[in-house]
């Protein structure tokens, strides 16, 4: 990666005084750096989750080397599905223990430890034992620095109002994708083609790089970032520890006679924490919508966000199967190779992070220019187009589906295409989504609205895995009508939210 520093004065009192990084203060270099590195590692490692789980079973391709879990692909649906579920839903406990206990620098520096132990314990042989094990150190270190990274980027400038701001966050933005494109192409291509653990332990070694950047340049970041902004009181922090001593002991004692019985199974974990991924999201817009404390006009914005969180929910659960659904077929029946090329199927995670880096700034430009022209679509008709979007690639969906019923293997094209279309729709929805939840949030849960933002992640795949759990639904979601359904039900929200924009703006008040 090219990066310039030059010699420029800067505001005093901003971090790294006297140099900067494009004209930034010094310590998003570090950020960039550490972010950069931490989602090689993390994207490497879930282009690699899919096609290694269903290694050596029914859903594999005829290429694929074994050595896998063998599981079949609603299993495998399950597991990704939690697991992308749990990351999104740690990342709010990571916040509370990054502005309670901790601070940003320090929960930072445990996550990138945690992260980096999870992916060496991925990456030793053992089965499903060690696998499990670096699977939940993984969810359990992304969560802890999911929220605190970004507010340490916002730490380095000062307050909101700072013209550098924005254009610090594309930079570092630009960071999480350029390590998620470079990531399946490095870590899927050994993990695929030489040794899973290997590609795991790849992993591993990108974390310690951006460990490395990080401890290296904590001189550059902002004082503010080793403050606790709201450390507990000793009785609380009491409270606290004996609290989560007693669900781990319970929990402990709960598992420990299952398994002693012989009555385990994977459901035993996966299906708790499906249930917790669709619970906490309600209680936690239940609760902040009951809230007295709350005035009559951020209660009516409270209930127009409601719609907002709904809409996310119903495009991450479409959406996210880019990595278990869409990558499973992928994997067992598009073909392998493109005009004489072979390529690995983890290759196709990396087409999301390349369409962002290709289309964000389009799109930056394009509704600028619509602003100017006083055309640009709201708010919530760029939710009902996202939601439009995810339905039609699925419809998109359907035509590879057919294509294959035979046995044929379809063109990898088919599956640029559905990425593609996703990756447009994500564009209309995510980051409008960020700007809007700061917008409407009360003013009592401002720091907290980041993160029940992302509960919509954990709704999603919550409901994904609910679906695909043989043990409940048992929903192919691989299946033409699953496909066709999800694609109407899409389709149909996206109408639906349209349909009643005016409503939804009337509550929104005076965000636009």
């Amino acid at each position: 990666m090219a990066s310039s520093l030059t010699k420029d004065s800067v505001n005093p009192g901003t971090p790294g005084s006297g140099k900067t990084f494009f004209g930034h203060p010094r310590g998003l270099a570090t950020l960039f750096m550490t972010e950069m590195w931490e989602r090689f590692s993390y994207y490497g490692m879930k282009a690699l989750l899919t096609v290694y789980l269903l290694s050596g079973g029914p859903g594999a391709g005829k290429g694929s080397m074994g050595g896998g879990l063998a599981m079949d692909v609603a299993t495998t649906t399950v597991i990704v599905s939690v697991y992308s579920a749990m990351v999104y839903l740690l990342a709010m406990p990571g916040g509370w223990l990054g502005d309670r206990v901790w601070g940003p620098r320090k929960t930072v520096a445990i996550a990138a430890v945690t992260i980096m132990v999870g992916h060496l314990v991925l990456a030793l042989p053992g089965g499903q034992a060690p696998f499990f094990a670096g699977l939940a150190l993984v969810a359990a270190g992304s969560g802890l620095l999911k929220a605190n990274i970004s507010t340490m980027v916002g730490h380095l400038y000062d307050g909101p109002e700072d013209p550098r701001r924005d254009g610090g966050f594309t930079i570092f933005y630009m960071g999480i994708n350029a390590g998620a494109f470079f990531a399946p192409l490095a870590i899927g291509t050994v993990g695929q083609e030489v040794n899973w653990h290997l590609g795991f332990g790849m992993a591993a070694v990108g974390m310690a790089i951006g460990l490395a950047a990080f401890l290296l340049g904590t001189r550059n970041l902002s004082p503010r970032s080793s403050l606790v902004p709201k450390p507990l009181a000793s009785e609380e922090r009491v409270a606290w520890l004996r609290k989560g001593l007693l669900w781990v002991i319970a929990a402990a004692v709960f598992y420990g006679v299952v398994g002693v019985t012989g009555h385990f199974t994977l459901n035993w974990a996966m299906i708790p924490l499906t249930v917790i991924g669709l619970i906490v999201p309600a209680g936690v817009l239940l609760r902040i919508k009951r809230d007295k404390d709350l005035s009559g006009t951020e209660q009516s914005k409270m209930t127009a966000y409601i719609w907002f969180f709904v809409a996310a929910a119903v495009f991450w659960m479409i959406y996210d199967q880019g990595a278990s659904t869409v990558q499973a077929f992928g994997e067992g029946k598009a073909a392998g190779s493109l005009l004489g090329f072979d390529f690995p199927s983890s290759w196709y995670q990396s087409l999301n992070p390349l369409f962002i880096m290709a289309l964000a700034p389009v799109f930056a430009f394009v509704w600028l220019w619509l602003n100017r022209e006083g055309k640009e679509p709201s708010t919530i008709v760029k939710f009902a187009m996202a939601l439009v979007l995810i339905g039609v690639s699925f419809f998109f969906f359907l035509i590879p589906l057919g294509m294959s019923s035979n046995g044929t293997a379809v063109s990898p094209m088919w599956l640029v295409g559905i990425y593609f279309i996703q990756t447009v729709g994500e564009l209309c929805l995510s980051p409008v989504g960020l700007s809007v939840t700061t917008k409407m949030a009360p003013a009592k849960y401002a720091s907290q609205m980041m993160g029940v933002w992302f509960l919509a992640v954990t709704a999603g795949d919550s409901v994904t895995s609910l679906l695909s759990n043989p043990a409940i639904a048992g929903v192919d979601l691989g299946g033409t009508p699953a496909v066709l359904g999800e694609a109407v039900l899409a389709a149909l929200a996206g109408v639906a939210v349209w349909m009643y924009r005016r409503k939804v703006k009337s509550l929104m008040g005076d965000v636009h």
